[in-house]
């Protein structure tokens, strides 16, 4: 994790929202995660906090202890773990959330935190070792932000640019394999959990329709449908014209989108300004794609 850097891009190429300083949910996580270790160092209660709190998959099934699936993504084993899991958190998950808005980010935060819990606890039941911190989570949010933001460059050494894309995918690979290798302390099935169940969860809706797509269709014909049935009427929808004089005009309607983005959320916007957002990224990435 402490191999990289990101690039956060110029304004004109609307790669999607400009990122934020210490917000919203990000803070909210991050302080929380700050209090729990800071009570582990004062009352040196580390043993205590790793085996009550952190995820003990023999203490879930035999004891009962079903919120540690939960409270392990708030318990870090050291001063290094914790500080590259909330500077990740916050390099990456700012732009998200100012995307997304505050609610859905802690949707998905905690969808593939405890997903990635549930799934090392699947694939360890009769382990005894505690595993602890956000990296499931952490792992979920990279695997959104390079969905979300796949051109974004990131720096391997600080030195060789990669695009978000390609480096979640080489993360990927790279942690896939390490769960095959011998105890190094590290979860990588847990890091690998959250990195497929973010990007199932997200693309959830085109997997969907792949299966449809490839299972055969099979049309069962109503024989009542003639009395109890009637016919809709189909109304044919206007597309919406999308224009602007000058570039500059365009850019200033997105500048005013992205101001309310930051002020409430993604959700606040109108389908209009959804759809004025989506054609104006296309808009300028076609534009970058033809001057290069």
């Amino acid at each position: 994790m402490t191999l990289f850097q990101y690039q956060f891009q110029s304004r004109p190429n609307l790669n999607f929202v400009r990122p934020r300083l210490f917000r919203g949910a990000i803070r909210e996580i991050i302080i929380i995660n700050l209090i729990v270790y800071l009570s582990m160092v004062l009352f040196r209660a580390d043993e205590f906090f790793a085996r009550f709190f952190g995820l003990v998959p023999t203490d879930v099934w035999q004891k009962g202890y079903i919120w540690q699936l939960f409270t392990y993504m708030f318990v870090h084993a050291s001063f290094s773990h914790i500080f590259w899991n909330m500077f990740i958190l916050w390099m990456f998950g700012m732009e998200i959330e100012n995307y997304w808005g505050k609610k859905r980010f802690y949707q998905f935060y905690f969808l593939t935190g405890v997903g990635s819990g549930i799934i090392t606890f699947l694939f360890s039941l009769h382990s005894s070792i505690p595993v602890v911190g956000a990296s499931g989570a952490i792992y979920g949010v990279l695997a959104a932000f390079a969905l979300l933001f796949p051109e974004r460059k990131i720096y391997f050494y600080f030195l060789i640019p990669i695009q978000a894309k390609y480096f979640v995918l080489i993360m990927g690979v790279i942690t896939f394999f390490s769960t095959f290798g011998a105890g190094t302390g590290i979860s990588h099935l847990t890091h690998l959990g959250g990195l497929v169940i973010g990007f199932v969860y997200l693309k959830r809706l085109d997997i969907l329709w792949r299966i449809r797509r490839g299972l055969p269709r099979i049309r069962i014909r109503n024989p009542f449908k003639k009395w109890f049935h009637k016919k809709q009427k189909r109304t044919k929808t206007e597309k919406t014209e999308f224009h602007y004089d000058t570039d500059e005009t365009l850019r200033e309607e997105v500048d005013r989108i992205l101001d309310q983005i930051n002020k409430r959320g993604y959700d606040s916007l109108s389908e209009d300004d959804k759809r004025t957002l989506f054609l104006a990224s296309q808009y300028f990435a076609k534009k970058e794609n033809r001057k290069s």
